[in-house]
């Protein structure tokens, strides 16, 4: 698992099959000190309604993400498990 900050959306006129429904996400991971980033954005599928500027927590477990979205053959990698509490 790995926390990042939402970025923006990403939309696709042609996508995999599995995709359809899901909101794709694109998320920026930050280093230990939680400001400085840490490589490429990632593209992530959320189920729990994460918006622009929310910190998440995300899983590259392939196998809960397949049975999340009920696709064997999803090409999906990240999912958002959880969204920072802000209180």
């Amino acid at each position: 698992m790995q926390s990042g900050t939402v970025v923006g959306t990403a939309t696709a006129t042609v996508k995999h099959p599995s995709l359809q429904g899901w909101k794709l996400l694109v998320v920026q991971f930050y280093g230990v000190d939680g400001r400085t980033p840490d490589g490429e954005p990632v593209l992530a599928v959320d189920a729990l309604g994460a918006g622009k500027g929310e910190r998440v927590i995300l899983s590259s477990d392939g196998k809960a993400t397949r049975q999340l979205m009920h696709s064997d053959t999803t090409p999906v990698r990240w999912s958002v498990v959880g969204i920072e509490d802000r209180t």
